[in-house]
C-alpha cells in the first residue's frame, strides 16, 4: 500500500513539474549551427552524425578524465591496445596479439602501418610513453587503475613488454579502458602537453576539429584509419544537460541520438513516425555514498541503516525510471566479475523501522540534518529520495549542481554528508566498484576504513585464481550490505531516443563508437 501511495504521489508531482517546465520558455531550442546539427533538409542522407548527451567531456587527455561521458567521446579519437567489442569480448586494437610471459610480464605485438592524425608513425615508443605516463603520474585521474605497472620495455619497434609489480588479473581490462588511450610521444615531447590539449592527436577513426566547452565536441573523419574508412564525415557530440531540451532537439531533427530519455517522454517520442526509443541494461548503478569522517552524522551506522530502510527503491524505479531499473543491494551487477546474486533484485524498505533507528541514534524529528549533492541529471531522483527521508524524520538539504560543477566537486572530494551518483563499470570487474573504499583512495571522500575489507580487496587485486578471487569480492559485498558505506538504489537501463535515419544498438558500457551507429539505409 505504501509503495502505491509513493508512486501515485510522485507521478502527480512530476506531472506538475513538467507542466511548469513546458511553460517556462527556458529551452535553448535547435542550435543555430544547423550544419553540425544532424539531418539535411534536401532529403539526402546527412554525412554528419549528431549525438546529444547530458554532460561534457572533462578534457582531451584520456589519462585525466574520470567519467563515462568523456570516454564515450574519446574512444573515437584514441585507440587502445586491446578493445572491447559490443559483447565485452577482448579483441585486437593497436595490439594484434598478446601473451603472458610470466606472472608479472605481458608481451604485446603491435599493429604495423598505423599513423597518428598528424602523420607520425605509431611505434612501441608511443606505448612506452603512454602507459608509463599514466602509471607514474599520481596527479592523473586514471593513475589508480595503472599504478601497478612499473615499466614498459620496447622489445623492438612493434613489440612491447608490460611489467607489473605483482600478478595482475586485470591487465587486459585496464588496457581496454580510457586511461590506456595511446598518445603520440614525439608530438607531445616536441610541443608540450598544453599544445596537445588544444590540438589533440590520436590514431582513432575520427580526428579533433573543435571543442566548445559545455556546448559541443566536433570530430571529423580520419581518412587514413587503419581499420577502413569511417562511416561519417563529421561526428558532433552536443552537450544538453536539460532532458526536456534533448527531447525537443530529437523531435525537431537537431540530433540523431539522444541519451538519458526520461520515462515521461517515451510515449511522446514513440508517437512520432520517424523517431524511436531503444533501451538496454547498462552497468551504471544509482547510489548514495556516505561520508564517514569522525563527527559526521553519516558516520553512525544506525543513521546509514535508517537511510537505507527509508527509501522505497522500487517506488523510484516505477515512478521516475518508468520501470527501467532493477533494485539492488550491491553495485556489482550480473555480467561483472565477482557479482553476488543474493544481493541483486532485493530491497529492505521499512519506513517504521527507519524512524525507530533514527530515534535510537539520538535524533528527534527534524534534527538529523544532511546535505545530498547531486548532478542535475538526477534531480528528479534526489527529490523523491529527499521526500522519503523526510518522512522518516530527516531534514534534507538538496545541493543540485550542473554536471560540470558536480564533476569538479567530485574530483576535489569536497561533498558534505552524502552525494548521489550513477557509477558505471568500465572494467566489468568488482574491483572497479570497490577500489574507492580502499584506505588510501577513501581518504577525503568517504573516509571509510575497515581492515578486513582492506585485506580482501588488496588480495583480490593480485589473485590469479578466479574462483578464490570471486569469493573475496562476494565477501566484501556481504560486509557492505551490513555496514552500508553506500546505499545502492537500482541498476539503470539506458534509454535512448533515435532518429529513424540511423541504426543504433546501445552498449552496456555506454560507449558511443560512431562507426557502430550506421545510416539506416545501410
Amino acid at each position: 500500500m505504501k509503495k502505491r501511495q509513493w508512486t501515485s504521489m510522485w507521478i502527480t508531482l512530476l506531472a506538475v513539474v513538467l507542466v511548469l517546465s513546458a511553460c517556462g520558455g527556458t529551452s535553448t531550442g535547435t542550435d543555430s549551427n544547423s550544419a553540425s546539427s544532424g539531418t539535411e533538409s534536401s532529403g539526402t542522407a546527412s554525412t554528419t552524425l549528431t549525438i546529444a548527451a547530458a554532460t561534457d567531456i572533462e578534457s582531451f587527455d584520456p589519462h585525466n578524465n574520470n567519467n563515462t561521458s568523456s570516454e564515450a567521446v574519446l574512444v573515437n579519437v584514441f585507440d587502445y591496445l586491446v578493445k572491447n567489442d559490443s559483447e565485452q569480448n577482448k579483441v585486437p586494437g593497436l595490439a594484434t596479439s598478446w601473451e603472458q610471459v610470466d606472472d608479472t610480464t605481458w608481451r604485446f605485438k603491435l599493429r604495423e602501418g598505423v599513423t597518428f592524425h598528424n602523420g607520425d608513425p605509431f611505434t612501441s615508443a608511443d606505448v612506452k610513453y603512454t602507459i608509463e605516463r599514466v602509471a607514474k603520474d599520481e596527479t592523473l585521474k586514471q593513475n589508480s587503475y595503472f599504478k601497478n605497472i612499473v615499466e614498459v620495455k620496447e622489445v623492438d619497434e612493434h613489440t612491447v613488454d608490460i611489467i607489473t609489480d605483482g600478478p595482475d588479473p586485470l591487465l587486459l581490462n585496464r588496457l581496454s579502458k580510457m586511461g590506456a588511450g595511446i598518445l603520440p610521444a614525439k608530438y607531445i615531447e616536441e610541443n608540450g602537453m598544453d599544445a596537445f590539449l588544444k590540438q589533440p592527436v590520436g590514431t582513432g577513426p575520427y580526428k579533433f576539429s573543435k571543442w566548445t566547452k559545455d556546448d559541443r565536441v566536433v570530430l571529423v573523419k580520419n581518412e587514413n584509419y587503419f581499420d577502413g574508412e569511417p562511416k561519417w564525415n563529421e561526428v558532433v557530440f552536443r552537450v544538453i544537460p536539460e532532458a526536456s531540451t534533448r527531447v525537443s532537439e530529437l523531435l525537431a531533427g537537431g540530433v540523431d541520438v539522444a541519451a538519458s530519455i526520461p520515462s515521461t517522454d517515451i510515449a511522446r517520442i514513440e508517437g512520432e513516425a520517424d523517431k524511436k526509443i531503444v533501451k538496454a541494461p547498462i552497468q551504471r548503478v544509482l547510489q548514495l555514498i556516505f561520508r564517514q569522517t569522525e563527527g559526521s552524522i553519516t558516520a553512525d551506522p544506525k543513521v546509514r541503516e535508517a537511510i537505507d530502510l527509508a527509501i522505497d527503491k522500487q517506488g523510484i524505479v516505477d515512478s521516475i525510471a518508468g520501470g527501467a531499473g532493477i533494485v539492488t543491494r550491491t553495485s556489482v551487477t550480473p555480467g561483472n566479475f565477482g557479482a553476488d546474486p543474493s544481493l541483486y533484485k532485493t530491497s529492505l524498505y521499512d519506513l517504521e523501522k527507519a524512524k525507530q533507528l533514527l530515534k535510537e541514534a539520538g535524533y528527534a524529528e527534524g534534527e538529523a540534518e544532511m546535505t545530498i549533492s547531486v548532478s542535475s541529471q538526477y534531480k528528479e531522483q534526489v527529490e523523491v529520495v529527499a521526500a522519503m527521508l523526510e518522512q522518516a524524520g530527516f531534514k534534507i538539504n538538496m545541493d543540485v549542481l550542473e554536471p560540470s560543477a558536480f564533476s569538479e566537486r567530485y574530483s576535489s572530494k569536497s561533498f558534505k554528508e552524502i552525494f548521489m551518483i550513477g557509477i558505471g563499470n568500465s572494467l566489468f570487474d568488482a574491483s572497479n566498484n570497490y577500489n574507492r573504499y580502499m584506505f588510501e583512495e577513501a581518504k577525503g571522500e568517504s573516509d571509510y576504513n575497515n581492515p578486513e575489507v582492506e585485506k580482501l580487496l588488496q588480495s583480490a587485486l593480485v589473485n590469479m585464481d578466479p574462483e578464490a578471487r570471486e569469493k573475496e569480492y562476494q565477501q566484501v559485498q556481504q560486509i557492505f550490505a551490513e555496514e552500508r558505506p553506500a546505499v545502492y538504489l537500482y541498476q539503470m537501463e539506458g534509454v535512448y531516443g533515435t532518429n529513424a535515419r540511423v541504426k543504433f544498438t546501445p552498449r552496456s558500457d555506454e560507449m558511443f563508437y560512431a562507426d557502430e551507429i550506421t545510416p539506416a539505409a545501410q
